[in-house]
């Protein structure tokens, strides 16, 4: 896509801090990292959403995102590195690659009830409607 700030990247016509590049897919440093090292894999063709990727395509962006976690963890002598898909702010498959420092740099709202310095368990559901949200994805996943 003509547009795609990836998908520019990809094609060297925007500058990025390369990590990694191959015929399918890309890495390099987020511009707005959440801990130093924050990476980004992207596959190089244009896809909106990382479920509208092909299998084989997917599979090469978690091997990528598995090398850089273990340089992450070597590096920067931490426990986990985390690895997450969002495509919030931009509309082509990324997956997000961080060193965790501490537990609350990548995480949500719920988590954050008791203050950033504790970790807070959110309530847990129902076992009732567990099942049946369950019950609904399995469903919708054979569609």
């Amino acid at each position: 896509m003509k547009d795609c700030l990836f998908c520019k990247i990809a094609q060297g016509a925007l500058p990025a801090h390369v990590l990694h590049r191959d015929d399918h897919v890309m890495a390099f440093l987020d511009l707005h990292p959440i801990r130093e090292g924050h990476a980004l894999v992207i596959p190089r063709a244009h896809h909106v959403w990382f479920e509208d990727m092909p299998a084989d395509l997917a599979a090469r962006v978690t091997h990528c995102a598995q090398g850089i976690a273990r340089a992450m963890k070597a590096l920067y002598r931490v426990e986990r590195v985390s690895m997450f898909f969002t495509g919030i702010h931009v509309p082509h498959a990324h997956a997000h690659v961080v060193p965790m420092h501490h537990v609350h740099d990548v995480t949500s709202a719920a988590y954050l009830a008791d203050g950033p310095q504790a970790f807070s368990v959110p309530p847990r559901a129902a076992d009732d409607r567990m099942a049946a949200v369950a019950a609904d994805l399995a469903r919708a996943m054979r569609l």
